[in-house]
């Protein structure tokens, strides 16, 4: 008794999908069929298209925006990014200046809301677990593109009752962490930052639009009160690998030549 092996229907909606991908009929950037639509053209379940969505995108052909659906995935390579954790006082959003600065279009999508510590950041922040800090996502663009992701969290014993409490709204939205804090009088030095390399995790990937477990690197950033030595500020900031190389310290100015007086005989 002779068994099937023709591939599963997943398969098949993948490489129906793929065909058209690689053939041109489907552009970078184009939507893909909804579930939906997948459902109708081909009476198989929402959860086959979700499978076969599923091999595309690790295969690195399609990338799924939350909320959006799925899209063709630009095979082209970009320009690298260079990230620097300083930039000069005044810049606004450091990010968007590092961006700017280097001839990209900057944009961001950023949500605060007031939460409670767990064990990871309180510890971080040098707090009890379960004082209150206020928690923002961001998600960082590059030409409309997603590069970047960060999660940070500030101490309410900090910010509480002042106008920078809320890191994206009131009058002073978007001008960076150093700055806020020193409207409050905070003038917070260099922040710590651990850096690592991993994969992305899948929510991560999805954000990013790039295959779950591709290289990104990771940062661990706090700011502190040089005055005190407290924590005013601790970060988790991911990097798309494919797109950015971080660079630290800075370089020095040439010196200006010395005016000696063998220099002063030779112009006399």
């Amino acid at each position: 008794m002779s068994q099937d092996s023709s591939p599963p229907p997943y398969l098949r909606v993948a490489e129906q999908l793929r065909q058209r991908i690689q053939s041109g009929d489907l552009a970078p950037g184009d939507l893909l069929p909804s579930l939906s639509e997948i459902r109708e053209e081909t009476g198989y379940s929402g959860t086959v298209g979700q499978r076969a969505y599923a091999v595309l995108v690790d295969e690195g052909l399609v990338v799924a925006r939350p909320g959006r659906g799925h899209f063709v995935r630009s095979q082209e390579e970009r320009p690298l990014l260079v990230r620097r954790p300083r930039v000069a006082p005044g810049s606004g959003s450091p990010t968007a200046a590092l961006l700017d600065a280097q001839g990209v279009r900057a944009s961001w999508d950023s949500e605060s809301t007031t939460a409670r510590a767990d064990l990871r950041i309180a510890e971080r922040l040098g707090i009890a677990a379960g004082d209150p800090v206020m928690h923002t996502s961001y998600v960082y663009r590059a030409d409309g593109e997603p590069v970047q992701l960060a999660e940070s969290w500030e101490p309410m014993a900090v910010t509480g009752g002042t106008l920078v409490v809320l890191p994206e709204a009131g009058p002073y939205a978007g001008i960076g962490v150093a700055e806020r804090m020193a409207l409050i009088g905070i003038e917070v030095g260099v922040p710590v930052e651990r850096v690592v390399a991993r994969g992305a995790s899948r929510p991560e990937a999805a954000l990013l639009g790039t295959t779950p477990a591709a290289p990104v690197l990771a940062v661990e950033r706090t700011h502190y009160d040089p005055a005190t030595g407290r924590a005013v500020e601790t970060a988790d900031i991911v990097l798309l690998g494919s797109r950015w190389a971080a660079e630290y310290g800075t370089r020095p100015e040439p010196a200006a030549p010395s005016d000696s007086p063998d220099a002063a005989a030779d112009r006399g």
